[in-house]
């Protein structure tokens, strides 16, 4: 008979592993790869996720890491980019293709364009384009184009990104520098192409070690792909068994931490689309199904949020007038004066570290 983890349990275990219960001397470096990558749909996110779980974090210790190509900014888990270290998206893309692949006809605004070409002459062409030089998105439809008459550059875009494995390289992800996404294989970028004989085992006790104790549906809503519980089965002898409160089965490193439930969890600023609110098919470790609603809005962003007790229950924005920055908080229900003495405190610790010439910064609750 499995043991049962409570709610409370599993938040605790999120908390530690994903360096939330105290601040980690890791480098950004090691956190990147503990973490199992980082969300990275825009490109300063990655930066405030690393500066909520890092003692002393700076944001050319990322910065750096990009140019000399230690991390790489590319399309993985979900569809959405993410930062990750160039072992693990050589690792990782083939096994998430399946997702890309479906993408390819799914997709209704390009689909119907698309039908009937050769998608893999297209995909071709396009790895053809990149080894030439580096390309953005329209460039490279643009260029496509050139090849397939009357086809929607956009379209044709959608193809190579769907079919190759692209990496957003910099200046795009680098703090403080703009510009839209440039593109390159990772074969040209890192000179090296994705793992012909993944190990979706690997990947699996990857996401235990960053996010577990998790079910197979917490996994595959992590990835963005299914079949994960053949996957889990074939460990099954490896690790360890726990049931949530609702019945379902969890899989978890038999070696991997699982604190007090009673262990205090410091209130805490989380950065927009922080992971540890999109890493589970249930949520509810760490945000009600209620809160979720407001914080991920129906376009697909994600708000910066607070934690309080472990548990979400607000969110915050940076606002800019003029030169007069401040961090507005909105908290969903009453939090305990000392979290709010907290979360100040910590708001103006942001403010110094993203903004250090801001005049007059402030902080703002909306009670």
């Amino acid at each position: 008979m499995s043991d049962t983890l409570s709610r409370r349990a599993l938040n605790r275990a999120m908390l530690d592993r994903q360096l939330l219960l105290r601040r980690s001397k890791m480098t950004a470096l090691e956190a990147v790869e503990h973490l199992a990558g980082l969300q990275a749909q825009a490109p300063n996110p990655p930066y405030f996720a690393l500066w909520t779980r890092l003692h002393g974090f700076r944001q050319e210790d990322l910065a750096s890491l990009l140019l000399d190509k230690s991390v790489v900014r590319i399309a993985l888990m979900r569809g959405t980019v993410h930062l990750v270290t160039p072992s693990d998206a050589l690792a990782w893309r083939p096994i998430v293709q399946p997702l890309y692949d479906r993408s390819v006809l799914g997709n209704t605004q390009h689909g119907p364009d698309i039908k009937g070409l050769d998608h893999q002459e297209i995909a071709r062409t396009a790895r053809k384009l990149l080894g030439e030089r580096p390309l953005s998105s329209a460039g490279l439809g643009a260029e496509l184009a050139k090849h397939w008459e009357g086809v929607a550059p956009s379209s044709l875009m959608h193809v190579a990104r769907a079919l190759l494995p692209l990496v957003q390289i910099p200046p795009r992800g680098v703090w403080g520098k703009s510009g839209q996404p440039t593109y390159q294989t990772t074969g040209d970028w890192l000179g090296a192409e994705p793992d012909p004989a993944p190990s979706p085992e690997a990947m699996f006790r990857r996401y235990l070690a960053a996010f577990g104790p998790a079910s197979v549906q917490d996994a595959q809503a992590w990835a963005g792909i299914t079949k994960l519980g053949d996957v889990a089965e074939r460990l099954r002898p490896e690790l360890r068994t726990f049931r949530d409160e609702n019945g379902r089965e969890l899989f978890d490193l038999p070696e991997a931490s699982r604190p007090d439930p009673d262990t205090p969890a410091p209130a805490r600023l989380l950065g927009p689309f922080d992971q540890t609110v999109l890493s589970y098919a249930d949520r509810t470790r760490v945000i009600s199904d209620e809160y979720r609603k407001v914080v991920i809005t129906q376009n697909g962003l994600v708000k910066g949020t607070i934690l309080v007790g472990g548990l979400v229950k607000g969110f915050w924005e940076i606002k800019t007038v003029k030169k007069a920055v401040s961090v507005v908080i909105t908290p969903f229900e009453r939090v305990p004066k000392r979290d709010l003495d907290t979360l100040e405190s910590s708001a103006h610790r942001l403010l110094a570290w993203a903004h250090p010439n801001a005049e007059n910064p402030s902080v703002h609750f909306v009670l």
